[in-house]
C-alpha cells in the first residue's frame, strides 16, 4: 500500500551514515546545518512512507561546501532496503552557495545527464529505474572527496509539485572566485600569474618563439618516422606490417598519433547566477566583448583565457597570434595531432595533421532512449546522408587523419541496453515495430513469446504502448540481442554515408566510454580504426581482444591526470600528487601504449586546464598542458617531449617503456 503525501513536504534525515559529524556552527545559508564527513560513504539517511514521492515532481535543498577541494555527492532513492536503487550524482562549487533541484522524472534513466545551473555542477543519472511509487529511503552521501575532510551545510529536502525557483545570488562567504585573468581566487600556488602585465609579457615572448619550435628529430613533415616507410596514398590510412598496426602519413612513412584534444581557446566558465563570483566582467560592447558566448540553451560563458590574448594583442590580431603559439607549443612539446573537439581549421592551414569530430544533428528523426536514434524510421537513412556532408569541405585535405563519428553515445553509460530502455520510454516508434517482428520472426506469436519471457506478454505490447512491466531475463537477452541489431544498423548507415562523401579519409569510430560490451561490439565493425576513451593509468589490455574482433587498430580518443597543486577544485578523472607526478603519469601511459600492437595512438584531453569556475557542466579539473594564463606545466611538457622523442623506438620493439611509476590517488572528478 502506498501514501500519497500533501506537497510540498519536507524531508528531514533520520540519521547519519557512516561517520558523519553534525556541528553546532551557525551556517551561511538560512536553516542550513554544518556536516562533515571524514571518508567517503559518510552521509545522510531520510526514510518516508513508500508513495510519498509519487506525485513529485522535484526534490530541491540549498547546500555550500567549505574548503577549495572537490566534493562529489551522491543521492539515492531506493524501493525498501533490497529494491532497486536510483542515483543522482553531483557536486557543488566551493565556497558558493548552490540549489539542488532534482527533476524527479529522472528515475526513468532516459537522461543521462541534466544541465548544471549556477554551483549545482553536473548532475547525473546513474544506478537503476525506480518506481516512486515503492520508494521509501533516501540518503545524501559523500562519494569522492579529497584527503581532507569534506564539510559542508545543507538545508532540509523538500518534495515540491512544482518547480523550485532558481537561485540568482547565491551566498559567496569568502567573496568571488575568479580573478581578472581568470584564475582561482580561493587558492594560492607557487606558478599563479601575479598581473596582467606578467602575462601580456608571457604571451610576447611565446609568439617570438614559435616559428623556432620544431618536432622531434627524426619525424617527417606529418610527424611520422622517417625510419619506417610504407607505400604512401597521399592520404592518412592503416596498416598492419606483419607485426603491428601502423598509421601510414600520406607520403608513407609509419605514423603513431600523439595528440592534445581542445587546441581552442577553450577554458571557459559558466557565469549564469554568478556574476558576483567573478572579479572582474568588462562591458560587453568594449573591445572585450568577443570573450562572452552562448551555446544554444546553455548557460552563458566568459572566456578569460581569450580575454588574455586580447590585451596581449589587440581584438583584430589576438586569433592568429594564439593559433602561431598554439601550433608552436603543440611542435615545442613534440605532439603530432591536433586531436578532437579543437580548432581544426587552424591545422588545416598549417598542414598540421588532425581529426576532426562530426555532428549528428536530427531533424525528422527522434529519439528513442537517450541519443539513440530511432534508426528504422523512414527518415533515418537520408539524414545519415545528410550528416555524411559536413566532410565535404576537408575531403581532398591530406592533413586530416580522420573523422569520428560521435563521441561517448550516452546510451552507452546506462545499465539497460538500448531496446531495454526504448521500451520503458518511447511509446510509439519505428524500431519497436521493428522489434515487434524481430521477436514475431523468432516466437511466431504470442504465445511463443510469452512462454520463452515467461510472462503475459503480446508482440502488440511490445510494439506499442505504455510498457510498465518488469522484464525476466529471457527478455532482456532477446532485448539484448535487438540491440546488437540496432547498434549495427545505427553505425553501418552513418560509416556507409561517410564512405560516399569521402573515400579518402580513416573513419575512426564512436569515441565510446569503455570497452563495450559484446552486444554493443557487434555493430561496430564498419569503423577503420576502433576508438574508445580510456582514464586509467595504462590502456587497457582488453582492448587487443576487441582489435581482433572488429580487425581495425585501436585510438585512445581522451585520457589525462590532474593534481590540486595549481588552483584547480579536482585533478580529473586521473589523480596524482603533482606536476612532477603527472609528467611521470604521461611518460608511462604514452609509452605503454606505443608497446601495444594494436594500438596507433593517444589523444590526451586537454590542452588548457579547464576554469576553475566550471565550464558548462560544471567540471572544473587541472587536465591541461598550458593553464588560463598561457603558462605552460614544465614538468609535464618535458615529460611529454621526452616520450614523445622515444615512442617509434618504443613503437618498433627497440627500447622498453618507461616505468617509473607516480604515486596513482584516489579519483576526486565528477
Amino acid at each position: 500500500m502506498t501514501e500519497h503525501a500533501k506537497l510540498p513536504l519536507q524531508l528531514d534525515p533520520e540519521g547519519m551514515v557512516g561517520g558523519l559529524v553534525r556541528e553546532d556552527e551557525g551556517a551561511p545559508i538560512a536553516g542550513a546545518s554544518w556536516y562533515a564527513a571524514e571518508a567517503a560513504d559518510d552521509g545522510l539517511s531520510y526514510r518516508f512512507p513508500a508513495g510519498v514521492l509519487a506525485e513529485a515532481k522535484y526534490l530541491t535543498a540549498d547546500l555550500l561546501v567549505d574548503g577549495d577541494h572537490l566534493v562529489v555527492f551522491a543521492l539515492r532513492l531506493q524501493e525498501g532496503g533490497r529494491g532497486p536503487t536510483f542515483m543522482l550524482l553531483f557536486s557543488a562549487l566551493n565556497q558558493c552557495q548552490a540549489r539542488l533541484r532534482m527533476r524527479l522524472e529522472a528515475v526513468d534513466q532516459n537522461r543521462w545527464r541534466y544541465d548544471r545551473e549556477g554551483a549545482w555542477l553536473k548532475p547525473m543519472c546513474a544506478g537503476d529505474r525506480v518506481d516512486l511509487a515503492k520508494v521509501d529511503r533516501m540518503t545524501i552521501t559523500v562519494l569522492r572527496k579529497s584527503d581532507r575532510p569534506a564539510r559542508f551545510c545543507l538545508t532540509p529536502v523538500v518534495a515540491t509539485a512544482v518547480e523550485p525557483e532558481r537561485l540568482d545570488a547565491p551566498a559567496l562567504p569568502k567573496g568571488p572566485l575568479l580573478d581578472e585573468l581568470g584564475q582561482s581566487a580561493l587558492h594560492e600556488w607557487p606558478t599563479k600569474s601575479r598581473s596582467a602585465e606578467e602575462v601580456t609579457e608571457r604571451l610576447h615572448a611565446q609568439a617570438e618563439e614559435a616559428e623556432t619550435c620544431k618536432l622531434p628529430q627524426g619525424f617527417s613533415r606529418w610527424g611520422g618516422c622517417e625510419e619506417l616507410r610504407f607505400d604512401g596514398t597521399g592520404f592518412f590510412r592503416t596498416h598492419h606490417d606483419g607485426k603491428r598496426w601502423w598509421l601510414v602519413d600520406p607520403d608513407g612513412f609509419a605514423f603513431w598519433s600523439a595528440g592534445l584534444d581542445c587546441v581552442s581557446v577553450n577554458t571557459v566558465a559558466a557565469y549564469a547566477g554568478l556574476e558576483k563570483a567573478l572579479a572582474w566582467m568588462p562591458e560587453e560592447d568594449g573591445p572585450y566583448g568577443d570573450i562572452y558566448w552562448q551555446r544554444q540553451s546553455e548557460a552563458r560563458m566568459i572566456n578569460y583565457l581569450k580575454a588574455n590574448f586580447i590585451r596581449a594583442f589587440g581584438r583584430d590580431d589576438w586569433h592568429g597570434k594564439w593559433s602561431e603559439v598554439t601550433l608552436g607549443l603543440l611542435r615545442r612539446f613534440g605532439f603530432n595531432t591536433v586531436a578532437n573537439w579543437s580548432e581544426w581549421q587552424i591545422a588545416k592551414a598549417a598542414g598540421f595533421p588532425y581529426v576532426r569530430p562530426l555532428d549528428f544533428r536530427r531533424g525528422k528523426t527522434p529519439q528513442v532512449f537517450r541519443d539513440f536514434p530511432d534508426v528504422f524510421h523512414p527518415d533515418f537513412e537520408g539524414e545519415a546522408a545528410e550528416f555524411a556532408k559536413q566532410l565535404e569541405e576537408t575531403r581532398d585535405d591530406p592533413a586530416l587523419i580522420g573523422y569520428f563519428l560521435m563521441n561517448e553515445p550516452t546510451w552507452g553509460f546506462a545499465q539497460e541496453t538500448p531496446a531495454v530502455g526504448m521500451l520503458h520510454n518511447t511509446a510509439k516508434c519505428e524500431t519497436r515495430l521493428a522489434l515487434r517482428d524481430f521477436l514475431k520472426d523468432k516466437y511466431g506469436g504470442d504465445a511463443g513469446l510469452a512462454a520463452a519471457w515467461e510472462m503475459e506478454v503480446t508482440l502488440a505490447a511490445v510494439g506499442e504502448g505504455e510498457w510498465r512491466e518488469r522484464l525476466t531475463k529471457a527478455a532482456e537477452r532477446d532485448l539484448e540481442a535487438f540491440s546488437a541489431v540496432m547498434v549495427e544498423k545505427l553505425f553501418t548507415a552513418l560509416s556507409d554515408a561517410c564512405k560516399r562523401v569521402d573515400p579518402n579519409h580513416l573513419n575512426l569510430g564512436a569515441r565510446y566510454y569503455t570497452v563495450p560490451p559484446p552486444w554493443a561490439l557487434k555493430g561496430m565493425t564498419s569503423f577503420d580504426v576502433f576508438s574508445v576513451n580510456g582514464y586509467q593509468q595504462r590502456v587497457r589490455p582488453e582492448l587487443a581482444e576487441v582489435s581482433e574482433q572488429v580487425k581495425a587498430p585501436v585510438m585512445i580518443g581522451e585520457w589525462h591526470f590532474g593534481a590540486l597543486d595549481v588552483g584547480l577544485p579536482a585533478s580529473g578523472i586521473g589523480h596524482v600528487r603533482d606536476q612532477a607526478a603527472r609528467g611521470q603519469a604521461y611518460r608511462i601511459y604514452l609509452e605503454d601504449a606505443a608497446a601495444k600492437p594494436w594500438c596507433v595512438g593517444v589523444h590526451w584531453f586537454t590542452l588548457y586546464d579547464e576554469s576553475a569556475l566550471g565550464r558548462f557542466d560544471g567540471e572544473n579539473w587541472n587536465i591541461g598542458f598550458v593553464d588560463v594564463c598561457n603558462r605552460p606545466y614544465e614538468e609535464l611538457c618535458e615529460a611529454a617531449r621526452a616520450s614523445h622523442e622515444r615512442m617509434y623506438a618504443v613503437a618498433s620493439g627497440e627500447v622498453e617503456p618507461y616505468d617509473e611509476e607516480p604515486e596513482y590517488l584516489p579519483l576526486l572528478f565528477l
